[in-house]
């Protein structure tokens, strides 16, 4: 079985941008569909060009992601 790892999207203007929190790595593409496959291919060469050392220091295993709410006003 494959890892998984998270992907946040982001719109920026006429461009998404991509991140994986895991190892704080963030491409961008003209779609959505594009912004992933950059960032799929950009942690692919982390992955095959990092040192296991660099690997274990940059990965961040438990990413959480929640919503709050903010009193304004």
């Amino acid at each position: 079985m494959k890892p998984l790892y998270t992907a946040i999207l982001e719109k920026e203007k006429d461009m998404y941008v991509a991140n994986c929190p895991e190892f704080d790595i963030a491409s961008q593409g003209n779609t959505i569909e594009e912004a992933k496959a950059n960032l799929r291919e950009a942690v692919e060469l982390f992955l095959e060009t990092a040192t296991q050392d660099e690997i274990k220091r940059r990965y961040k295993p438990e990413i959480l992601i929640s919503k709050f709410e903010v009193n304004f006003g």
